[in-house]
């Protein structure tokens, strides 16, 4: 059964300028009860009346929060998110379960955690791809990255060879990109990065590049050195094959 976690952290202080936070904290704290009875998960129904696969969360208590839903983080009291809704050995879609935990930080430091399990049984609302390479495989054709080559898989106009930029809507909006990999050899591995060099988003070891779909979640530390603005510093992310090869046939994200 297929469980997917929302955890609502922290906004940090270092980011409250963005636009995309808010501060709506009091004084005090209150209680997970009071949390509970504050906040709501909910899912869309389908017109056969199943629960569709759109979850809407909010909260009014006045603490600060932060979602995240399958690795994909949301800021503020109030988020939505679609998720995939699996299908089973006949082609119909499985009931899939989803474990919704909240967490909010009261003004005083306070950590509160809550518990919201949910159930989606259909599509109401089908995911859609966003490319960012390889919607035409004849004007963006796959490509094998050269290893210790910076410049293969940087999203850079002018300093990158096949990837563009990534807009500040999808740095700041957190978004899942998804790597369409084939040909990737057994010892395939490579560093997430950025363009200056400066850090890396992989805990200091490499990665393994899969055949299939392979996804690297947009973070806060990611846009904050790779994003054009809202406070980014414009150092392009970048993925540096190490060893091996593969083929990058295309990049999207879906939502």
């Amino acid at each position: 059964m297929k469980k997917i976690f929302l955890i609502f952290a922290a906004v940090c202080a270092s980011v409250a300028c963005d636009p995309i936070h808010e501060d709506i904290s009091n004084d005090g704290h209150i209680t997970v009860d009071e949390l509970k009875a504050k906040s709501t998960v909910t899912v869309d129904k389908a017109d056969n009346g199943k629960n569709g696969n759109v979850i809407t969360c909010s909260t009014s208590a006045p603490v600060n929060a932060k979602w995240e839903i399958g690795g994909k983080p949301f800021f503020g009291n109030y988020a939505w998110k679609k998720v995939k809704v699996d299908r089973d050995d006949n082609g119909n879609y499985k009931d899939t379960e989803y474990i919704v935990n909240l967490t909010a930080l009261c003004a005083d430091g306070t950590m509160l955690t809550a518990e919201f399990p949910i159930t989606c049984q259909d599509i109401t609302d089908p995911l859609q791809k966003y490319w960012i390479y390889g919607e035409d495989p004849v004007a963006q054709p796959p490509f094998s990255p050269a290893a210790w080559d910076a410049a293969e898989m940087r999203f850079s106009d002018n300093e990158g060879k096949h990837l563009p930029y990534l807009s500040d809507d999808v740095y700041w909006g957190f978004k899942t990109l998804i790597f369409d990999i084939s040909n990737a050899t057994p010892d395939c591995a490579g560093r997430i990065m950025n363009g200056w060099w400066s850090a890396r988003y992989d805990d200091d070891k490499d990665v393994k590049f899969t055949n299939g779909l392979w996804e690297l979640p947009l973070t806060e530390a990611i846009a904050k050195d790779c994003a054009r603005g809202n406070g980014g510093a414009g150092k392009d992310l970048d993925l540096m094959v190490t060893s091996g090869s593969c083929t990058i046939n295309a990049v999207y994200y879906e939502e």
